[in-house]
């Protein structure tokens, strides 16, 4: 259960950073626009009650239950991570300027390169757009490479949008995750990864 905090808490977190829940080699890093006051007073990603990013997770089957902001870490163990475009803690997503989301999309493209996921999952279409200066893209699997990884558009979870249900948003977090085993599969089909005598 998420801690009960006061007004004067969730003011104490703004402009508070969040580490990241990052190893190399992740299957998906998710990747939010930045945190709220909640996630900041509590250090867990997506902590604000309204937030669906854990249920739609679980929903759209990336992990096996329902997983508590305060559990984030047992997300490496099912290949998942996540970050965010900036990093700066603000009570509303509209308090950031365009300079912090250019600056945010240079960094990520760093922590991307270095982290080498198989794909980065950003949440969020105009963050994505702001961040990654596309002004044309959609939800949905991007043209756009990092490196290796692969770039797929989320819906963004905030309780706010109410352009997609948690229904809508898990079928399109379940299209991303059917095309991360894809890939998973695809390598252990190849020859050049096979392990001798397998």
């Amino acid at each position: 259960m998420t801690p009960r905090l006061s007004q004067a808490d969730l003011e104490a977190a703004r402009d508070r950073l969040v580490p990241d829940v990052v190893a190399g080699g992740l299957r998906v890093l998710f990747c939010g626009i930045n945190p709220g006051l909640m996630t900041a007073a509590t250090g867990h990603h997506f902590a604000r009650p309204g937030n669906r990013f854990w249920p739609v997770l679980h929903l759209s089957g990336f992990t096996p239950r329902l997983l508590k902001p305060a559990e984030q870490r047992e997300l490496l163990s099912y290949g998942l991570g996540i970050t965010n475009v900036v990093a700066r803690a603000t009570a509303r997503a509209d308090e950031l300027t365009a300079e912090e989301y250019a600056e945010g999309g240079l960094l990520l493209t760093e922590k991307v390169r270095h982290l080498a996921p198989r794909w980065l999952a950003v949440v969020g279409v105009t963050a994505y757009r702001a961040a990654f200066a596309d002004r044309t893209a959609r939800i949905g699997p991007q043209e756009r490479t990092i490196g290796g990884t692969r770039v797929w558009v989320l819906p963004n979870p905030s309780g706010l949008n109410a352009h997609w249900t948690a229904a809508t948003m898990a079928e399109e977090f379940g299209r991303l995750r059917a095309a991360a085993e894809a890939d998973v599969d695809a390598v252990h089909r190849d020859p050049r990864f096979r392990r001798p005598g397998g």
